[in-house]
């Protein structure tokens, strides 16, 4: 799953506007000019389309994470990430709609998933422990698909 596809798919499943994406990056630093979302919300084989590399999803969703939970007082805007990952992904958008592990279960239930709670700990561990595991693009998929028939029956 490529950031642009993430992007993408995150847009559908809350409904945001073009304005409403521009005010996430800000709430992260990040000004982003209309045409500039726009090619990154274009699909490959389009012209005009931007990379999303992996920075710009990280600041869209620190940016998400303070527009669902504001930021802790006195704490400052998070620096961005150079490589992101699916599992980082993931951590972010738990944190950002406030998921615990049974509201995890349920959304990928929703895509037909099925993932038990020592299985999806695993996904949210430190990389240096012995019993993490990657986070592959079908478990991530199927978690935002999950989202998107929860948040919108689609």
């Amino acid at each position: 799953m490529t950031n642009n596809d993430i992007l993408r798919r995150l847009r559908f499943v809350f409904d945001f506007s073009n304005a409403k994406m521009i005010k996430i990056f800000a709430k992260a630093g990040r000004e982003v000019a209309v045409d500039d979302l726009i090619n990154l919300l274009r699909k490959e084989e389009e012209e005009g389309y931007q990379a999303c590399n992996d920075t710009t999803l990280c600041q869209f969703l620190d940016g998400l994470i303070i527009d669902k939970r504001g930021l802790k007082p006195g704490a400052e805007i998070p620096k961005p990430v150079s490589r992101l990952n699916n599992n980082m992904t993931f951590k972010k958008l738990r944190v950002a709609l406030e998921l615990r592990e049974e509201d995890i279960i349920s959304t990928l239930a929703l895509a037909d998933v099925q993932m038990s709670k020592s299985e999806l700990s695993a996904l949210f561990r430190n990389p240096e422990h012995k019993n993490f595991k990657e986070c592959g693009d079908q478990i991530l998929r199927n978690f935002i698909k999950g989202l998107s028939l929860k948040h919108r029956g689609v």
